[in-house]
């Protein structure tokens, strides 16, 4: 049996969510430059991101 493969929506998804995860850590200083601007971006990135990782369409395991 060959496992599932995911497709490339699935992985810019999950880039795109790590770098949402990665503006949280910055999320002070990024406010201090950008002001309210940075949660505007972090949200349009979590949201996208999201949108695309459930874009997935790829089958789900099946029992073994």
């Amino acid at each position: 049996m060959t496992p599932p493969r995911h497709s490339v929506n699935f992985w810019i998804g999950n880039g795109i969510l790590a770098i949402a995860m990665l503006m949280l850590f910055f999320m002070g200083p990024l406010s201090d430059a950008l002001g309210l601007w940075a949660v505007a971006l972090w949200m349009v990135l979590a949201a996208v991101g999201m949108g695309l990782l459930m874009s997935d369409k790829s089958e789900p395991p099946g029992p073994d």
